[in-house]
């Protein structure tokens, strides 16, 4: 019983990303200014889609981990998988799904 609680637990809260304290700022910085360029410095949209809590709701973090990496063809979002790890994609996930 309590081996299948620790695995509902595992997956019920998104994987958290092992990020330093001085890259977390960073890649706050970069939303603002990279990712704001294109969705909006509110991000509430612009070229690309809104990234606000609500547009998110039910987007899982590593389905957006995935788009922010690899990009989406066809579109003007780029993939950023060249400048960042996995983690740092995971915890720019988390960032935004957490963000108002």
């Amino acid at each position: 019983m309590l081996e299948e609680c620790a695995v509902l637990v595992l997956f019920a809260f998104p994987a958290m990303a092992d990020v330093s304290a001085d890259r977390a700022r960073a890649l706050e910085h970069m939303v603002t200014q990279d990712c704001g360029s294109c969705h909006g410095l509110t991000l509430k949209g612009g070229l690309g889609r809104p990234l606000t809590r609500e547009a998110l709701a039910n987007a899982d973090p590593e389905g957006l981990t995935l788009i922010i990496l690899d990009g989406i063809p066809g579109t003007a979002m780029p993939p950023w998988r060249p400048l960042l790890t996995e983690d740092e994609a995971l915890w720019i996930a988390n960032y935004l799904k957490g963000k108002d």
